[in-house]
């Protein structure tokens, strides 16, 4: 009895250590999110003031970011772009990892290799010479100046060789037998069984896409044709910053990724479990 009444304990304060590790976490977390909402509602001289809630709510900053900058136009750019890229970053990625772990081909190694270390080359090494080559074809200030250096995701390739690598090669032989060509063995065997860990890709890839700035802020001049990222700068230099209307943009650009989870939250959970990324 003394025995099972200890271990309950133990296993009792166990339980509320981890759980207060996580709600503290949790609350280092959610915080700056708080502070940011919160300070998008004060008026201008509580912005400074440490209060948890405004004094006097406004939404003033808000109507001054909206006016401030082509607000809609710029939350439809990045939009648009995030989910172009991600879907050629997601096919691409799927038809190169199929490639190499379906064929066994002279130099697929080397390729393979070669796909790796230009994951570990910073964009910032490429910037320039990427906005070279868009300069040559005339496509700055516009969205495919903006999509095309980005297509292809060295880190998809890889993560989803891992996936398809690890998939049953034993049902690719039966339906090369059935008479499935390549095309028809991807599609209908291989990508419906692995949607978890494509799914989860996905969403890593939109969420980088969405807040890419600095490829935004070399390729594009003209705010109408940036994305929501560089709009955020307008608020801030070297002599003030409008903290008030840069909360209030802030928030509006977090709201299409909130309303994305909050719509697709046991999809995007489901796919992380399952696809296992770490």
């Amino acid at each position: 009895m003394h025995l099972t009444s200890a271990r309950r304990n133990k296993l009792s304060a166990s339980t509320i250590s981890k759980h207060a590790v996580l709600v503290a976490l949790s609350f280092l977390a959610i915080f700056p999110l708080y502070w940011m909402i919160v300070t998008s509602l004060k008026s201008e001289g509580e912005i400074f003031n440490a209060s948890l809630l405004p004094h006097h709510w406004t939404f003033d900053h808000y109507k001054m970011a909206w006016d401030s900058i082509p607000m809609a136009r710029m939350l439809g750019n990045s939009i648009g772009v995030s989910l172009l890229q991600t879907i050629c970053q997601v096919v691409t990625s799927i038809l190169a990892a199929y490639a190499f772990t379906r064929w066994d081909f002279r130099g697929s190694s080397l390729i393979y290799g070669l796909i790796g270390l230009t994951w570990l080359v910073p964009f910032q090494v490429i910037m320039i010479p990427n906005y070279v080559v868009i300069s040559n074809f005339g496509w700055r200030d516009t969205l495919t100046g903006l999509i095309v250096p980005n297509i292809v995701s060295a880190f998809a390739v890889m993560q989803l060789y891992n996936a398809f690598k690890s998939f049953p090669k034993a049902l690719i032989e039966a339906a090369r037998l059935d008479g499935a060509s390549d095309w028809s063995i991807l599609w209908r065997t291989v990508f419906p069984n692995l949607k978890a860990s494509i799914a989860s890709i996905g969403i890593l890839l939109f969420i980088t896409s969405w807040n890419d700035y600095f490829w935004p802020l070399l390729v594009t001049t003209k705010m109408e044709h940036s994305t929501i990222q560089k709009g955020l700068q307008m608020f801030m230099s070297s002599e003030m910053n409008l903290w008030g209307p840069l909360m209030a943009a802030t928030t509006i650009a977090s709201l299409p990724v909130l309303i994305l989870y909050l719509l697709l939250q046991r999809q995007i959970i489901d796919s992380f479990v399952k696809g296992g990324l770490r």
